[in-house]
């Protein structure tokens, strides 16, 4: 008998469009992307595109994303991705959160203040130390989760300066042609 506990997950099936949510650690929800169309769905990540998709914040106020992103969401990382792809380059824009889950009804992850925007000239910026600090002492972070979002964002640039998938165009470019492929075969290209 096999004592090691197995890990169940469900996936989201690929050529769907489903939810995104984006919680605090209280439990409050943050954000809610209303499209991700999946692309990829497997024990370590789920990739979707969202593309001109709705958003809508905690306090109610919606707005439309501007460009097709190619977003990553692990399973056993402590951040997620959102690739966007600008004409004038891909724009990274990292949060460090909870590992991703999917329950049949969104993809679902905890998000820890911290984000990292990665800019075409592989410059970098830390952004929102402040609230992460004043959410850490507002909403009891225990020690062990600001241990592993602490190491997690060193992990992260460090990924980004090796430039490591998804860090690098030929990756974004591969899932972003594939989005084109499934949108147009799905009749996507009008919504």
């Amino acid at each position: 008998m096999n004592n090691r506990r197995q890990e169940i997950f469900m996936y989201p099936t690929v050529g769907s469009s489903v939810h995104i949510q984006s919680f605090k650690h209280d439990g409050s929800l943050h954000r809610t992307w209303c499209k991700g169309f999946v692309l990829e769905a497997d024990e370590d990540r789920i990739v979707a595109v969202t593309d001109h998709a709705w958003v809508i914040e905690a306090d109610n106020r919606k707005w439309l994303t501007r460009e097709p992103a190619v977003c990553f969401f692990y399973r056993k990382k402590w951040y997620n991705v959102i690739s966007m792809i600008r004409h004038s380059g891909i724009y990274y824009y990292c949060n460090l959160a909870s590992p991703t889950i999917y329950d049949g009804e969104a993809i679902k992850n905890i998000d820890y203040d911290l984000d990292v925007k990665l800019y075409p000239d592989r410059t970098y910026q830390v952004l929102d130390e402040n609230e992460y600090f004043e959410h850490a002492k507002k909403m009891n972070y225990s020690d062990d989760v600001m241990d592993i979002v602490e190491a997690q964002l060193d992990k992260l640039i460090m990924d980004m300066e090796e430039e490591k998938e998804p860090f690098n165009k030929e990756c974004i470019d591969k899932y972003y042609q594939l989005y084109l492929k499934m949108s147009s075969s799905h009749g996507l290209e009008n919504e």
